[in-house]
């Protein structure tokens, strides 16, 4: 193999540079060009193809630094459609013509599927990245739980069960797992990404603390994660009094005989919610029905609004006015989304340094002839993290669909609305030594460099524009 092609696909999270290091620094040893394309998937749909040469003479070129956030190759949410034969045999031909003897995808589930399009084509490897660590299994026999009914809208719609969800227009539910858990068995532990997304949430929920506790208020901070509460348990590093997760349906009742218990108790509440947190049938709090993503998803607008809305009505004005906290409920209740922030910025040591292990593994993968193959950070309590594989079809279910991993019903205590014993011990090896020194030294040398003041920012969107090469016809 002497020519890899790369991309950075679907949303941006912190760590896609240092994969793309990583990978490149591997190809450097093997003596491998790496060609990089540019906005994902949307570089192989465009008849000229632009890309960048990451590494001429096997040197890699100074603008790609695992430290800065986001994806100098520019990222985009166009897939390829597995059906669409005539667009993928389009694809195939300009690669030909590039002369790309495999390619490394950089992504999570929608990437995977695209991925899947193009690996009859030639090698392909996914290097995995999601802030929402969904990408992967609690368990490896997790896709075989899942139960297809039938179509949305179809005869036998009436009969669908309770809980159903709605997935590329058919309904899904979960069987109960049989499957004995263990954090060693998990299918890529963690994903380059979550642990920046974490601390950029859990850093927001210690400052929104103060704010709350100065005037006696109710603080809701909702975080990214969609259907998977991950990025939502990992900011209880931040000491939030209550956690809700999209996993478990909220009790409201519960819920709010919680609030008054801290609130009595500290004249202030912290609650973290995910953004797909759901009522007690099922549906998500802050989905607009109607409005979707382009990968299909319910567009989710604002759970921690809904549940302002829940906590004003249950607790009343006279709640906050006899205790002269606050003038109103209202007035007493406030909510902030941490948003996109959790996607960028630069990434701190775990992701770093494990995106660029990721991204080397990738090349030794398709070194080895590995096709429709995911690079895997795994875990386990003797050999701590180190690399693994999985083929992408142990990802899917018998319909070939990707399930959104969530957290294990054994991480979470629904009564003290706060993560378990096990989920404390799934986060601890991730977060013990996740920042390094450099983190700290890169903020105290950067934030507050008077030259920032004086100088107008520099985007490496310039410096790459520069380099980006087209196919000839």
């Amino acid at each position: 193999m002497r020519r890899i092609g790369i991309l950075t696909a679907g949303g941006d999270t912190p760590a896609l540079n240092a994969t793309l290091y990583g990978a490149v620094t591997r190809a450097n040893k093997h003596r491998v060009e790496m060609i990089g394309f540019i906005k994902g998937f949307s570089s192989l749909a465009n008849p000229r193809v632009p890309h960048v040469h990451l590494n001429p003479l096997f040197s890699t070129i100074p603008e790609l630094d695992p430290a800065r956030g986001g994806t100098i190759l520019g990222a985009s949410r166009d897939y390829v459609d597995g059906e669409d034969t005539e667009a993928i045999n389009g694809i195939a031909d300009r690669l030909k013509r590039l002369q790309i003897d495999g390619l490394i995808c950089v992504g999570g589930d929608g990437t995977l599927n695209g991925m899947q399009a193009l690996s009859n084509s030639l090698p392909t490897v996914l290097a995995p990245k999601t802030i929402d660590n969904d990408l992967g299994l609690n368990t490896p026999v997790e896709p075989d739980e899942w139960v297809r009914h039938g179509p949305v809208g179809g005869a036998d719609s009436r009969t669908v069960p309770a809980g159903a969800t709605e997935i590329g227009g058919h309904w899904y539910t979960r069987s109960p797992s049989r499957a004995r858990f263990d954090l060693d068995q998990m299918v890529n532990y963690v994903t380059p990404g979550y642990a920046t997304a974490v601390f950029v949430a859990a850093s927001g929920v210690q400052r929104i603390r103060t704010t709350a506790e100065s005037h006696r208020r109710i603080a809701i901070v909702e975080c990214m994660g969609r259907h998977s509460g991950y990025i939502a348990m990992g900011a209880m590093y931040g000491r939030p009094d209550l956690l809700l997760v999209p996993e478990y349906r909220l009790d409201i009742d519960t819920l709010v005989h919680r609030v008054r218990e801290v609130y009595d108790l500290q004249k202030h509440a912290v609650i973290v919610c995910g953004e797909g947190a759901t009522d007690e049938h099922g549906n998500e709090l802050g989905a607009e029905y109607g409005s979707t993503d382009p990968a299909g998803n319910k567009i989710l607008s604002g759970a921690s609004e809904a549940l302002r809305a829940i906590l004003i009505q249950r607790l009343g004005d006279s709640y906050f006015v006899d205790r002269r906290r606050n003038e109103s409920a209202r007035a007493a209740i406030f909510t902030r989304k941490i948003g996109h922030t959790q996607r960028g910025g630069r990434p701190i040591l775990f992701d770093r340094f494990y995106a660029a292990q990721l991204g080397g593994h990738a090349v030794d993968l398709l070194l080895e002839g590995q096709i429709n193959a995911v690079a895997a950070l795994q875990w386990n309590r003797d050999r701590g993290f180190h690399l693994g594989q999985v083929m992408a079809n142990d990802l899917r279910d018998r319909w070939g669909l990707i399930h959104a991993r969530q957290i294990h019903p054994s991480f979470f205590d629904p009564v003290g609305l706060r993560p378990s014993q096990v989920g404390i011990d799934y986060l601890t090896p991730i977060f013990t030594n996740a920042l390094g020194a450099d983190d700290m030294e890169a903020l105290l040398g950067n934030l507050f460099d008077p030259a920032s003041l004086r100088i107008a920012y520099h985007s490496i969107n310039t410096d790459i524009h520069k380099r980006i090469r087209y196919l000839q016809d």
